[in-house]
């Protein structure tokens, strides 16, 4: 008997170019404002525009939301511990583009 096994991949497509604002940033990722609020103070996620009525995220700005909603759901990590997850995360990313590019 031979045994076949089967990989599949999950990945999400992010768009730069594609904006929401702070209620729909809100809505998706099922956050509070406060909690948007606190992960901009943070620096987890930076808004475009002035003040809040002209906030505009980016798709990025979602999946990075919605990551430490989880986070802190899940797991009860802090913000600053939120935050440094990510960074390990983006240099992870990173590392992996760069040995699949050898």
């Amino acid at each position: 008997m031979s045994e076949h096994s089967t990989t599949y991949l999950q990945g999400i497509v992010l768009d730069e170019e594609s904006y929401c604002s702070f209620g729909e940033l809100c809505r998706l990722c099922g956050a509070s404002a406060e909690q948007v609020e606190e992960m901009i103070a943070e620096g987890i996620i930076s808004p475009e525009g002035a003040d809040q009525s002209e906030w505009r995220f980016t798709m990025v700005s979602i999946h990075r939301v919605q990551t430490v909603v989880r986070l802190h759901r899940d797991l009860r990590v802090n913000l600053p511990g939120c935050a440094l997850v990510l960074e390990l995360l983006d240099e992870l990313a990173a590392l992996r583009a760069m040995a699949s590019r050898r």
